[in-house]
């Protein structure tokens, strides 16, 4: 039971048939399928998901990661309390993120409960731009069982042929490209696009740019923080955050973070 939760929690989403768990562990189908309910079980008990099963002949199972709402909301006040320290205030009003960017443990969980909010969606491919939003795609793309294409500022020799637009920057106003090869995203791909930092939204703006001359379709936007400025207009109406800084005081060294603009219920099967 144990090699087999393992193999679950290893690869999320992926379909296993039942006789790869009997040769491998020489075990009865009755036995494996005894296993499997128990598993089944206290996956909805920890609240990290559930087994979902195929019946006939090339029916089999996987492991749909789901957290559950109050996991996720104990991620989401974590981080509400993480950014809140004054020390993270940056030259501009920015907060220093970097070291939550770069823990591993943080991220698995950031991408589990963004994968979570958006398991119900038909998505093929997870798209981020370079380069800190990086680390939050393969999180959230492990758990979605789905590969991650990455934009960039500047072609690479490298990856060939390349598709560029020009936007506006949501915070500087300045005109900027990204580019994206033409051999990393199928024409007509259902794609979720996820940053770290969102203010204006002129970045997330211009993947949806760059995604239409691929003829692919924008199915989910996560953002792990979004900024409340009232000097910014927001350009983007439909997205996901996990967490809103709705202020920074420079001279009192203080920032007020909330819970942001999300929808835990709507996904959830426990």
């Amino acid at each position: 039971m144990v090699l087999m939760t393992n193999h679950f929690l290893e690869h999320p989403r992926e379909h296993t048939q039942l006789p790869h768990f009997t040769k491998s562990l020489q075990a009865s189908k009755s036995s494996i399928s005894e296993d499997l309910d128990i598993i089944h079980e206290m996956f909805q008990e920890a609240g990290i998901g559930f087994l979902e099963r195929v019946a006939g002949a090339a029916g089999g199972v996987k492991y749909i990661p789901d957290y559950s709402a109050r996991h996720s909301e104990s991620i989401i006040q974590t981080l509400c309390q993480e950014l809140e320290d004054p020390k993270r205030i940056l030259p501009g009003g920015y907060l220093y993120m970097s070291d939550i960017l770069g823990d591993p443990k943080m991220v698995r969980d950031i991408g589990r409960v963004f994968a979570s909010i958006f398991s119900t969606l038909d998505i093929d491919v997870v798209m981020t731009v370079a380069t800190k939003g990086i680390p939050l795609a393969y999180a959230v793309a492990e758990f979605l069982d789905v590969p991650v294409v990455i934009v960039r500022r500047d072609p690479k020799v490298t990856e060939g042929s390349s598709v560029s637009i020009n936007y506006v920057s949501g915070a500087s106003r300045k005109i900027q490209t990204m580019v994206l090869p033409k051999r990393s995203l199928q024409e007509g791909a259902n794609v979720c696009i996820v940053d770290d930092f969102m203010k204006a939204g002129g970045t997330i703006t211009g993947m949806i740019s760059l995604l239409e001359e691929f003829n692919a379709n924008v199915r989910a936007i996560g953002v792990l923080a979004e900024a409340d400025d009232e000097e910014d207009e927001r350009v983007i109406d439909e997205y996901t955050s996990l967490v809103k800084i709705t202020n920074v005081d420079l001279q009192k060294k203080q920032i007020e973070v909330h819970p942001g603009h999300f929808n835990l219920d709507k996904s959830y099967h426990n």
